[in-house]
């Protein structure tokens, strides 16, 4: 009877916590409720079209996305609020078992679409062309070409990981790299100052149908890289179709990691974004799509 005196509290209050859980779960399905979502800075451009487009097909969602460097993003998993983020990596196994620790389910994650880093330089600027040391040089400040390489931002996003981290190899950044404060700062500053070159996604320029980038393209040139998989020397910008054959150097996945174990509005989400509707948003952004077989068909360019 003691025993029972002691359970039964017990099981009330995880009867209750259960209770809490499918009342908070009411009207939270994939075509209906509201969900936050945290997003890098570097894709503002194509996710804010995928949610657009969501929610215009489900009236009766919101889905409320918060645009930061990828460190917060992955800060804001650990948050209850957040349940679903958009970044440039996935979970490291130790990452998913702590997750798994915690949640007691381990979250989902996978690749959503892939995008390249794009070097912009200003309008007057001689230099175009660029080979990939020509750019590691400039990053560690070893370059007898003297510019300021500008990022948005010097720690924690993804555009300064990706060249910490794939390109210099852990080298630290040169005091010639400055900082703006997110992808408009980068082609602001670039726009104004001949002697700085930019690093951005290509998601923020990439969209030549879009009057915004056209606006943006309309202040700073997109430089060319060496391929470095061509049989002949050859420079080519970070297009949808340099994405598809690995001509472009400098390429990186989008991912989504996603913390729900029913069906809700996060994974109606990914589902959207994972299919055919969301991988044609991607297309028409001018990423290459992740999910979706992609046909390259020959043809001449002017550039």
């Amino acid at each position: 009877m003691i025993l029972m005196g002691l359970l039964l509290p017990m099981l009330m209050q995880m009867a209750c916590r259960g209770d809490k859980k499918e009342k908070d779960r009411v009207g939270d399905t994939a075509t209906q409720g509201t969900i936050r979502i945290s997003v890098d800075e570097s894709f503002k451009p194509v996710i804010d079209s995928q949610i657009k487009v969501y929610e215009a097909s489900y009236p009766r969602t919101r889905i409320i996305a918060e645009y930061k460097s990828e460190a917060e993003c992955l800060k804001d998993l650990e948050s209850d609020s957040t349940r679903m983020v958009i970044v440039t990596r996935g979970l490291t196994p130790i990452e998913k078992e702590a997750f798994t620790r915690k949640l007691g389910y381990a979250p989902m994650w996978g690749v959503l679409a892939f995008d390249a880093v794009a070097v912009i330089t200003n309008k007057e600027s001689k230099d175009s062309l660029f080979h990939l040391e020509d750019i590691k040089m400039m990053l560690d400040g070893t370059s007898s070409r003297k510019y300021k390489v500008v990022m948005d931002g010097t720690t924690a996003t993804s555009t300064v990981r990706f060249a910490i981290d794939s390109l210099l190899r852990g080298k630290s950044l040169g005091q010639n790299v400055v900082a703006a404060k997110n992808s408009l700062g980068v082609i602001d500053y670039v726009a104004t100052d001949p002697n700085a070159i930019g690093m951005m996604g290509v998601s923020w320029i990439g969209n030549q149908d879009d009057d915004q980038q056209l606006s943006f393209l309309s202040k700073i040139r997109v430089a060319s890289l060496a391929c470095e998989r061509c049989d002949s020397l050859a420079y080519v910008k970070p297009y949808q179709a340099n994405i598809a054959l690995g001509r472009y150097p400098m390429l990186r996945s989008l991912n989504f990691i996603l913390k729900e174990n029913y069906d809700g509005l996060g994974k109606g989400f990914v589902n959207f974004l994972i299919y055919e509707r969301g991988q044609l948003v991607f297309k028409r952004a001018y990423l290459l799509p992740g999910r979706m077989q992609f046909e390259v068909r020959k043809m001449q360019v002017k550039e």
